[in-house]
């Protein structure tokens, strides 16, 4: 029993099958465009043909137009054995067969003048034998361009949404698609209404909550339909208007008594544009060193009197606002000009100080190159020098005349410094006439040492008047000035004191008291 229902239900599906398939067949036998367009005006071609007329038999052709809205109207009539036949219609009058003479194989048809309520279904259908009626279908769509507009809405800013900009699509065919955009917050309406011969406007609102803040915001409406190749856009901006707002700006909390020329300024937006700008004070008197012009206060020189709060006020056609501003008067600042005249002290300072110390570099390093001079030749030896107008001493040590045992004229008195360039740990020391006994040669002598007169200068023992004596001694020497009164100092080496020994008359010279002393020896 199962197996016998399955049966019909296969050879039901092939039959259905079969006839969709010969009615496909038998349906693409009549070839129209499925859709013309057409603007109001023109004349439109609606073309229709049988491709394939093997084993049947064409007897007639019928054009048919079906309004959206309406009943089926015959518009247009072919038979081979007679005319063509225009039954009534609106079209009546504009339609006719092209070519002409009409052909059953090709019976287009074509329509002048259309109108907007033209468009429809246009169906041209073949009567044939033996498989009966064919038909194919076209859709004539009018088109209509239309007339696009976009503007803007003067608002005042509250707190209630609000129609701030409008655009509209007039007598367009097909109805046009309204679009936003904008930064604003808000959101677009869009109302379609039919318009003459069957055209469509369509209008559209932008609302909103404005705000100051979106004055000046751009926005745009965007219109897109078919008869444009792209979309038009209207690009706006909007208006919303607001009372002034007032912010003062140029005090820096920097106001001491004797400053000048510091002024505020007073800054307003707002629209429609502020007409008026006022200043004042809250006790309501302007100091006398305060001038204004425009929406600038200029205080020409700080005194207590500034010490208040200024006030400016602005109006507009919307509302008035109003800012200000406490001024505090401060004591007298340094005056930052004199940062200049300080740095420039102080540069002059140092660069003063820098110009001393070169100075004194320089005299040091002269002082020390003259000291020079000062110095013997030789390494260890004993170098002595006798401030004053003592006697020379022998080579063996004995004090007095020449090669006399006791003490010799002349003055002894001064004080002797000993140095030992061998031992040069050793300090200065000061010798009085109080000398030590020493043996050389199996007789008593006196030794004595003295520094040389680099160490002298440097050291801190002498005073001013001892570095005096000794240039003056020194300038003697260099010059050999035998005629003054005290007697002439030299000093040798010691290796040319065992040279002299020999020589003995040509080391010793004579002095004006009578007295002879050797050269090279320093009698105490």
């Amino acid at each position: 029993m199962a197996r016998h229902d399955a049966r019909n239900w296969i050879g039901l599906f092939c039959l259905v099958s079969s006839i969709l398939t010969d009615h496909g067949v038998m349906g693409q036998r009549v070839k129209v465009e499925p859709e013309v367009l057409s603007y109001p005006g023109q004349t439109v071609n609606l073309r229709c043909a049988f491709t394939d007329a093997t084993g049947i038999q064409l007897t007639m052709v019928t054009w048919i137009y079906e309004p959206k809205e309406g009943e089926r109207i015959n518009i247009a009539v072919l038979h081979p054995s007679f005319e063509p036949n225009y039954p009534l219609s609106p079209m009546k009058g504009r339609v006719s067969f092209s070519p002409s003479p009409p052909d059953l194989a090709s019976p287009s048809i074509q329509i002048s003048n259309v109108r907007m309520t033209d468009e429809g279904k246009y169906v041209c259908e073949y009567a044939t034998y033996p498989i009966g009626n064919e038909q194919g279908i076209t859709n004539l769509i009018m088109l209509a361009k239309p007339q696009n507009s976009a503007s803007v809405v003067t608002v005042e800013a509250g707190t209630k949404p609000v129609v701030v900009a409008r655009c509209e699509s007039v007598d367009g065919r097909p109805a046009a698609k309204i679009s936003w955009v904008t930064a604003a917050t808000g959101n677009g309406t869009v109302v379609s209404k039919a318009g003459n011969d069957n055209t469509v406007t369509v209008s559209s609102e932008y609302r909103m909550i404005p705000t100051p803040a979106d004055n000046g915001k751009d926005i745009s409406c965007v219109v897109a339909h078919r008869t444009q190749a792209k979309p038009e856009s209207f690009p706006l901006k909007l208006a919303v208007q607001y009372a002034p707002q007032v912010t003062i700006v140029g005090y820096d909390n920097n106001w001491y008594v004797g400053r000048t020329n510091v002024v505020l300024t007073c800054q307003a937006t707002g629209n429609p544009v502020p007409i008026s700008i006022l200043w004042n004070t809250m006790s309501g008197v302007m100091p006398d060193t305060v001038q204004i012009k425009g929406n600038e206060l200029k205080v020409l020189k700080v005194d207590e009197a500034v010490n208040t709060t200024f006030v400016c006020e602005v109006k507009n056609r919307i509302g008035t606002s109003r800012d200000q501003v406490t001024a505090i008067v401060r004591e007298p600042s340094v005056n930052p000009s004199n940062a200049g005249v300080v740095a420039g002290a102080v540069i002059g300072s140092l660069l003063a100080l820098l110009l001393v110390a070169a100075l004194i570099c320089v005299l040091v390093t002269r002082s020390r190159r003259q000291q020079q001079g000062y110095r013997a030749n030789g390494g260890s030896d004993m170098k002595t020098r006798i401030f004053g107008g003592g006697k020379k001493a022998s080579k063996n040590g004995t004090s007095g005349g020449a090669g006399s045992g006791g003490v010799g004229g002349g003055n002894n008195n001064g004080p002797i410094y000993v140095y030992n360039e061998s031992s040069s740990h050793q300090g200065i020391g000061e010798k009085n006439n109080h000398h030590q006994p020493l043996t050389m040669g199996g007789r008593p002598e006196v030794v004595t040492t003295t520094p040389t007169a680099q160490d002298i200068l440097l050291s801190s023992e002498l005073d001013e008047a001892e570095r005096r004596k000794f240039d003056e001694l020194e300038e003697e020497e260099r010059y050999d000035h035998f005629g003054g009164g005290g007697p002439i100092l030299q000093l040798r080496p010691h290796n040319d004191q065992e040279d002299m020994i020999g020589d003995y008359d040509d080391d010793m010279e004579s002095h004006r008291d009578g007295s002879v002393i050797s050269r090279t020896e320093v009698y105490v």
